[in-house]
């Protein structure tokens, strides 16, 4: 796998704060992300949740590095059964008319184990399109 990043971009019809509330109140991000205990949007804040591919569970470890309100969240995001690294990005950009442009990038695929499916890039590229393109998308918009 090659050490480029996975990157997409979506635009809500939204406004900047509230696409915010949706990636930092762990009320809201219960309704389109994932299930976890707690959430801070401060450095340092460790959150965990589970995820399923395949009928197999993988328990994320994620460590929030970077947050610039309304702005810039960042985040590792790791496995606790396996080896591997990697930095979560989402950037808002204000696109005019109460919408926002938010652009995630997802460093370090090439860190996990390959011979894994559920770590190929073209997995997290179809999870990543369906969170920020369906799910995030319609709990804004609705």
């Amino acid at each position: 796998m090659s050490k480029e990043p996975f990157v997409i971009e979506q635009t809500y019809n939204s406004p900047v704060s509230k696409v915010w509330e949706a990636l930092t109140d762990n009320e809201k991000l219960k309704h389109w992300y994932f299930q976890m205990e707690d959430f801070k949007p401060e450095v340092g804040f460790t959150f965990r949740f589970s995820g399923t591919d395949k009928g197999v569970t993988f328990w994320h470890r994620c460590v929030i590095q970077e947050v610039i309100p309304f702005k810039k969240l960042s985040y590792t995001w790791r496995y606790e059964e396996y080896p591997g690294d990697s930095l979560v990005s989402i950037e808002l950009f204000d696109a005019g008319d109460d919408k926002t442009r938010l652009r995630l990038t997802h460093t370090g695929l090439e860190t996990f184990p390959q011979d894994n499916p559920s770590f190929a890039k073209e997995s997290f590229a179809k999870g990543w399109t369906y969170i920020t393109g369906t799910s995030l998308k319609d709990f804004l918009e609705k």
